[in-house]
């Protein structure tokens, strides 16, 4: 007779079981083995409880992980990463009286704090809701540095990290400074630093860096760093560059991407080239997003096409697509060019209250500029009143635009007072009113406004214009004189303007 011996699971077994029921978020099956670990003894082995709480991570149950965590006779490192990945995922804490003081917490238990543990901390250091943040992005990165965790190729993703806290922080400089001090760079790192460039505003530079990648560091690009540099491209209207990105991406099989796509769709409708934006959105090849149709949409809104832009939103809404914020943004903005107030009106209550789309100061800056553009300025002022939010320096900038298109002083006077009263430290504000006020010839109201600006230490970035001869960038900026050409290029647009204003003579 043979009698089946009856064994019970040990620590690895329950650590395999407790793997994949994180990987099917199957969380039912995930407490029944939390159960088995408890009546088994085996909750006081600190790794199985580590992987406890990955599972439960894994299956969004926050709470228990922090449970766990607080009944845990000893803890590791990777306990406290643990619960720090909870609490970034969960997003409802405060940095300061949360996250921080754990990492302090962490340290006076003798816990010393990982790759892993600075991997998850910078980047909420770069996030827009919680400010005077970098400060502790920098202390960081003083423990990294003193670590060894970045310099040389000992942890490329800490450096990509700091790039990235950086970039978000407006601090390119110390990126790019970063960048520099790593060795054996990969292309996630060029990709962080090309994609900071772009985030900052810094397109030619991104262009400029994403050229060495590939001829200096022999880094053939990827589909991630394809969709990093094309918005680059947009900036600077760089039709040809785009091109010779899309050309290799078809060389390379990377157009079926959908995120590739739909960054080509953006690319070409902001270069003036909307036909390949339209073939690229209609090719069988491309599964289409919400994005997708976001981005083409916005397209034909970018062109003054207000009626395509429109039967292209009731297209994908029979389709079953649901709007989101961006896809309305999109397709209001097209109804405000093309000055088609009443659609507008009705795609904006249709989205609000048929499909819960949840109002942001973008839509409502939309909803602002149609009606200010159509020159129903009252209706645009009422409309700010019944915003369920506090209006942003877009509405009243929309506003503001409105009524000097349309000279009415009142509503202008208005929106300029709430524009410097919120944005007091914006140059543009100021510059603005006082070229409206010296156009007409109130010369003490502009001499007190640019007193003002010179007090309060502002000035306004001048306007930029560029232009690419034989892959050559050349940027020009208002009263220019710096390019060897200039003085060529002066006389041809005096030529320019005298032939517009009919003064002047030309041979055929």
């Amino acid at each position: 007779m043979c009698i089946q011996e009856r064994r019970t699971p040990d620590n690895y077994t329950f650590s395999t079981l407790l793997k994949s029921s994180g990987d099917l978020k199957d969380l039912k099956t995930g407490e029944m083995i939390h159960c088995r670990i408890i009546q088994t003894g085996f909750i006081s082995d600190t790794v199985l409880v580590n992987s406890l709480m990955g599972m439960y991570f894994k299956c969004e149950s926050y709470y228990n992980i922090r449970k766990l965590f607080d009944e845990m006779p000893q803890r590791s490192t990777a306990s406290w990463n643990m619960l720090i990945s909870g609490y970034t995922v969960l997003g409802n804490f405060s940095f300061t009286e949360d996250i921080w003081e754990l990492v302090k917490q962490m340290q006076i238990e003798g816990v010393k704090l990982d790759k892993f543990t600075v991997s998850s901390l910078l980047p909420l250091c770069g996030t827009k809701d919680n400010t005077g943040k970098l400060d502790y992005g920098r202390e960081i990165h003083c423990f990294a540095l003193k670590n060894d965790m970045y310099l040389g190729s000992l942890d490329l993703h800490v450096g990509c990290c700091l790039i990235d806290m950086y970039s978000k922080n407006k601090k390119i400089t110390l990126g790019r400074l970063v960048f520099d001090g790593m060795s054996g760079r990969n292309i996630v790192a060029w990709t962080a630093m090309i994609t900071g460039y772009v985030q900052n505003g810094c397109s030619e530079e991104a262009l400029m860096l994403f050229r060495e990648m590939q001829l200096r560091a022999g880094i053939e690009p990827n589909r991630v760093s394809l969709v990093s540099i094309l918005p680059a491209c947009s900036s600077l209207a760089g039709l040809r560059e785009g091109k010779q990105i899309h050309g290799f991406a078809i060389r390379n099989e990377f157009n079926h991407e959908v995120s590739l796509s739909n960054a080509l769709i953006d690319m070409y409708s902001k270069c003036g080239s909307l036909g390949s934006a339209r073939c690229i959105f209609y090719d069988v090849i491309h599964s289409k997003d919400a994005i997708s149709w976001s981005s083409m949409i916005a397209g034909y809104g970018l062109h003054g096409n207000g009626d395509e832009a429109i039967s292209l939103y009731n297209k994908m809404i029979q389709l079953g697509i649901k709007p989101d914020n961006i896809t309305l943004v999109g397709v209001l903005s097209a109804c405000s060019r093309s000055g088609l107030v009443n659609e507008g009106f009705e795609i904006y209550n249709s989205a609000v209250t048929d499909y819960g789309v949840s109002l942001t100061v973008e839509i409502c800056a939309c909803m602002v500029d149609m009606l200010g553009r159509a020159g129903q300025l009252d209706q645009a002022l009422e409309f700010i009143n019944s915003m369920p939010m506090k209006p942003g320096p877009s509405v009243w900038g929309a506003l503001f635009g409105a009524s000097v298109i349309h000279e009415n002083a009142e509503m202008r006077d208005l929106a300029s007072s709430y524009l410097i009263q919120l944005e007091p430290e914006n140059p543009s504000n100021y510059v603005s009113l006082s070229n409206l006020h010296a156009s007409f010839g109130k010369w003490d109201v502009v001499a007190e406004l640019r007193r003002g600006m010179k007090d309060k230490g502002l000035r306004k970035s001048p306007g930029c214009s560029w232009i690419t001869i034989s892959n050559e960038i050349h940027s020009f900026y208002v009263a220019d004189k710096t390019h060897p050409c200039s003085s060529l290029i002066y006389e041809m647009l005096d030529d320019l303007i005298s032939m517009m204003k009919g003064s002047h003579d030309f041979p055929d």
